[in-house]
């Protein structure tokens, strides 16, 4: 898995790997032809007592040093930014993937364990390509160069080699082996952190309102101890390897030097050939330790890469149609005249707006629909149908759980229907580009989400192009212009991420306002009212009018008082539609909608 994930990363920059491969061979063989340099200036020169030989050759082992030097920092430099570019990718990769995915698809992985892959899990990615890059491709060519520059050397006292490579490969493959489980069990204990971190983050207001922190502080507690002991076992296997290395080394350095004395003594060795020697055993047993602390790294890379791949390779539910449908572009609403004009989906009459002609299809229908999730014994939504005209306002409620959000969450494909046809203009959404469909669809989701930044730039993620005066008229309509106008920044005025820094119904309007700067022949008001007083709704409805005349309007809502001038409204009881109509009609006609209207005290009031 993670071969195969770093060739393709890697393909994009062949000619620089090519670079890399290249320094880190003339690195080597620089670092390679140092000992026998040496070597030669002690048999040849020092025991000669011929100067002219150390001057020559400590020259050439000056220049060789510096051009070690030189390409050591040229190979380390370049294989950083390699690194550092397949991290960038990756993380790119990983953000688009998510970006395509639909609501349950994440809710597969999880949120925190999606922020761990793209965040540690690219990370330890990159830290093994950087050690690939300056220790992995050196280390055999130190490793076979240094064995022939040894037996080069001295023929007997090669054996050493011979004898020790087998005892490191052998320490390796153990560590490695028990590695592997380690890691891969570590970066899922890494995501439970991160989960129940985030949940108690979140939650804090709860757990202290409920004086839950001794539980939580356990809770977190059990988890913090289970990845720090998965952390402890695998950093001591890679911290025991040193010393099991060096213990080797120091051993063979010990018995060359031994064995070396004795055939020195015996005249079968020279001084200089011994010096040599005992560096090239250096060499190739530091060419294995710089293997094995690779290949320590890799298996946890590899764990990472499973992962990432795991997300990369999911094929989206909900895909692209073919036709790309017209673009939904012009004026943000505030420029439009009567209020809101709107870009259609079909080829239905054309309107003037704001001096330009758009197409004013926008009918959304909902043919025999059906929506149930992954191995769910009931469907969430059974057998809906309904037609919403444009210029006119389709209400939908129920109670809690009847399938509300779900119903609305189709049209824009957040979730893709598992029976029946939706409609918008004529078109069936499925054959829509979903830049196409989701532009001309304004939402107001039922969770009123705001971005770190300031009120003027989160408003104008519904038109980046708006002016400040087209934002002051949104928030005007909006009801949220008096609140706006009071803090001391005005539009410039810092939003916390998600808003947390106002209060439910400020970021509500501030929602509401967003989407009114959208060119969107749709809107969609998932239980956008909730947070809002009854005086501050009835304000708002009122403003709302000339929207509400020029385009479709689906509106999610738990009160009668936000429905009861809608032109249909849709009556949800276990995912079906028990009855539709006006608020008269129901009244009259739909115990269901009579019940909910006695709770809310509108009854009384109507009658």
């Amino acid at each position: 898995m993670l071969l195969r994930l770093m060739g393709r990363l890697l393909s994009a920059h062949k000619m620089t790997v090519l670079a890399i491969v290249v320094l880190q061979l003339v690195q080597t063989t620089a670092n390679l032809l140092l000992p026998t340099l040496n070597a030669a200036i002690i048999d040849d020169g020092i025991v000669a007592g011929d100067t002219d030989v150390i001057t020559f050759l400590g020259a050439w082992m000056a220049g060789i040093a510096a051009v070690q030097v030189v390409t050591a920092i040229a190979a380390g430099y370049l294989g950083a930014v390699v690194a550092m570019e397949i991290g960038r990718q990756l993380r790119s990769e990983l953000f688009t993937k998510v970006q395509s995915m639909s609501s349950q698809e994440v809710g597969v992985f999880g949120a925190p364990s999606l922020v761990t892959r793209s965040t540690s899990d690219v990370a330890q990615i990159q830290n093994l390509a950087v050690l690939v890059f300056t220790m992995l491709i050196a280390a055999p060519a130190i490793f076979l160069g240094g064995i022939a520059l040894a037996v080069h050397q001295d023929r007997a006292l090669s054996f050493v080699v011979v004898a020790v490579v087998p005892i490191l490969t052998i320490i390796m493959a153990l560590i490695v082996r028990r590695l592997i489980p380690l890691y891969r069990a570590g970066q899922g204990l890494i995501d439970r952190v991160s989960r129940v971190l985030r949940e108690q983050i979140i939650g804090a207001h709860v757990i202290r309102g409920f004086a839950r922190q001794g539980h939580e502080i356990r809770r977190f507690d059990a988890t913090n101890k289970d990845l720090t002991r998965n952390n402890l076992q695998s950093a001591l296997l890679v911290a025991g390897m040193l010393p099991a290395i060096m213990l080797v080394v120091n051993v063979s350095s010990v018995a060359v030097v031994w064995l070396g004395g004795h055939r020195i003594e015996a005249g079968q060795m020279r001084v200089g050939a011994l010096t040599a020697l005992i560096a090239y055993i250096l060499q190739i047993l530091m060419a294995i330790m710089m293997a094995m602390y690779v290949f320590s790294a890799a298996p946890r890379a590899n764990a990472c890469a499973e992962r990432i791949r795991e997300v990369l390779d999911l094929e989206p539910a909900i895909t692209d149609g073919v036709e790309p449908g017209p673009a939904v572009s012009g004026p943000p609403a505030a420029r439009r005249p009567a209020g809101f004009g709107a870009a259609g989906f079909g080829a239905a009459p054309s309107v003037e707006a704001a001096g330009r002609t758009v197409p004013s299809g926008s009918r959304v229908e909902f043919r025999d629909v059906s929506f149930a999730h992954p191995g769910a014994e009931a469907p969430v939504l059974d057998g809906i149908s309904f037609t919403a005209e444009p210029g006119t306002t389709t209400a939908i409620i129920g109670a809690t759980g009847s399938g509300k959000t779900t119903l609305l969450n189709l049209l824009p494909r957040f979730l893709d229907a598992t029976a029946g046809e939706i409609r918008i203009g004529g078109r069936t959404i499925r054959s829509m580009t979903l830049d196409a469909l989701r532009g001309g669809i304004a939402v107001v989701p039922q969770r009123s989400f705001l971005f770190a930044g300031t009120i003027a730039e989160n408003l104008r993620i519904g038109s980046p192009a708006a002016t400040d005066e087209e934002l002051w008229q949104v928030l005007q309509t909006a009801q949220a212009g008096e609140f706006v106008q009071a803090l001391p920044a005005g539009l410039g005025s810092p939003v916390s991420q998600g808003g947390t820094n106002l209060s439910g119904g400020q970021r509500q309007r501030l929602c509401i306002a967003r989407a009114l700067l959208r060119a969107a022949p749709v809107f969609l008001f998932d239980d956008s009212f909730s947070a809002l007083d009854y005086q501050t709704d009835a304000r708002l409805r009122e403003a709302l009018q000339p929207l509400r005349r020029s385009v479709t309007v689906l509106i999610v809502a738990e009160r009668v008082a936000t429905v009861m001038d809608a032109d249909l409204i849709l009556v949800l009881e276990a995912g079906r539609i028990v009855a539709q109509g006006t608020h008269d009609q129901l009244l009259v006609s739909s115990r269901s909608y009579q019940e909910i209207a006695a709770s809310q005290l509108v009854l009384e009031d109507r009658l």
